[in-house]
């Protein structure tokens, strides 16, 4: 699952469920946002292989919009959007089937 969360203003601008990501889904999410609102100063994220890849990489290059790489196994460093995440899952994903 992809979320997209304005970090000031704490809002969710897309959710994308899909088994698989690549580079080309992420910046086809990120651009409709980007449209609305304008480009952002930079995008914090995981360095999974879908923000990683050369072509996510340059493509925000030429936005201008800096690439803001959390560390590996410190979620904390993105704190907000890891609870986003646990909450959406246990409040939408995890139903009970009775």
């Amino acid at each position: 699952m992809l979320c997209v969360v304005d970090a000031f203003t704490r809002e969710a601008l897309a959710i994308v469920p899909k088994r698989r990501l690549n580079a080309s889904d992420v910046l086809e999410v990120l651009a409709e946002p980007m449209l609305a609102r304008g480009t952002p100063s930079h995008i914090r994220s995981d360095d999974g292989p879908e923000f990683a890849a050369v072509a996510a990489r340059e493509w925000l290059g030429r936005l201008g919009v800096d690439a803001a790489f959390i560390e590996p196994g410190s979620p904390w460093e993105n704190g907000y959007l890891e609870s986003f995440n646990s909450t959406h899952r246990d409040e939408l994903l995890d139903g009970e089937i009775f």
